[in-house]
């Protein structure tokens, strides 16, 4: 925490926008930790929040549309054989492709909760060409949810924010897998509602129903 706080004072928003584009990229920086330490520094008055939030909100959601740009223009063939260069190895490409075929789209909103799966997201929906509209709304809302997330767990609390850190740390992850486990029984759900609907409204049913 010294260390990022030191080039926090340093750079400011610009360590804010070019680590999370970088971290965007799959390169390491510790996104949360500088976040937070923003909202740190929102709180002892030496930044804006609302400069902390925009910053951190553009480097994270203008990286990952650059990546999602990669993706579809260079393929799964490219990736296949050079993405092991940003961590985007082939058995990783499929247990992604895996993860996205489950739970669609809306695994975009949990993602940037998730380490290791956030730094690729943006790759992966270019690569199995997910529309450039619900990449949008999916990714940039989930980008929004984590950025206010971290921003705000500095701003709000302050002194005990390593302790806090820590915590979210511990147990980010298992909630993201709630969320994730609540969103694919939603859509399991929907799709026997749905199906369930057309069995009704089929002609054998209604050939049934009128007793013929």
């Amino acid at each position: 925490m010294e260390w990022m706080n030191t080039l926090f004072e340093q750079y400011g928003y610009g360590l804010l926008f070019f680590g999370l584009f970088l971290e965007s990229l799959a390169l390491p920086f510790p996104g949360e930790l500088a976040m937070a330490l923003s909202g740190y520094s929102a709180y002892a008055g030496t930044s804006s929040l609302a400069l902390d939030l925009l910053f951190s909100f553009a480097g994270a959601t203008i990286g990952t549309t650059i990546t999602y740009a990669l993706g579809r223009k260079l393929g799964r063939p490219f990736f296949e054989k050079y993405g092991k260069y940003v961590f985007l190895k082939p058995g990783r490409i499929d247990k992604l492709a895996d993860w996205f075929d489950k739970y669609g789209n809306k695994l975009l909103l949990v993602s940037y909760y998730i380490p290791g799966l956030r730094h690729f997201t943006g790759y992966m929906s270019g690569i199995l060409n997910v529309r450039f509209g619900s990449f949008l709304l999916y990714n940039h809302t989930g980008a929004l949810l984590w950025v206010v997330t971290y921003v705000m767990v500095g701003r709000l609390f302050g002194q005990q924010l390593e302790y806090v850190l820590h915590l979210i740390t511990v147990y980010s992850w298992r909630a993201a897998v709630v969320i994730a486990a609540i969103i694919g029984l939603a859509i399991l759900l929907k799709r026997y509602r749905a199906a369930f609907s057309r069995k009704k409204q089929s002609p054998v049913a209604s050939r049934d129903r009128a007793g013929i």
